[in-house]
């Protein structure tokens, strides 16, 4: 699988919020939580970018978020436990997620486009990656000083 071709296969949308979750998952826990504008440039995005992002997969239940004083985004135990597949249909979209690489509505395994053979195999394998990987397993053994940020 060409990893360069099936990274390709998710939006910057994705790419960002996946950024954002894995420093959540580094950084944050029920205890500590942790505002947009202390990460924004940690994962290089803009913060009010981040902010929407980040909001929305608190509403679809992925990451955590509390108000007031020491509020702010984090990743809870139950959140470790879901999947990067889970971060990308947020943002992206279910339809998206199985969608042709070319955009091609009428595509599928019945009438497929001329790059569906092709691509379609990776990217079967680069979702089933996604769905088999969890929040949790992103960070597992990485040391709290390693020098992932900024990403």
């Amino acid at each position: 699988m060409d990893l360069f071709l099936t990274y390709q296969m998710i939006t910057k949308s994705a790419k960002y919020a996946i950024k954002a979750v894995i420093y959540l998952a580094l950084k944050t826990d029920d205890q500590n939580r942790i505002l947009v504008r202390d990460m924004h440039t940690e994962v290089s995005v803009s913060e009010s970018y981040l902010a929407k992002l980040l909001q929305d997969l608190s509403r679809h239940g992925v990451i955590s978020s509390a108000k007031g004083r020491g509020g702010g985004f984090y990743l809870s135990k139950e959140n470790r436990r879901r999947t990067l597949m889970d971060v990308v249909k947020v943002i992206e979209g279910e339809d998206a997620v199985n969608a042709c690489v070319l955009g091609i509505s009428s595509c599928d395994t019945d009438n497929p486009c001329v790059m569906h053979h092709l691509l379609g195999p990776s990217k079967m394998a680069f979702n089933k990656a996604l769905e088999a990987t969890t929040l949790a397993s992103l960070v597992d053994g990485i040391p709290e000083k390693h020098p992932i940020f900024p990403l």
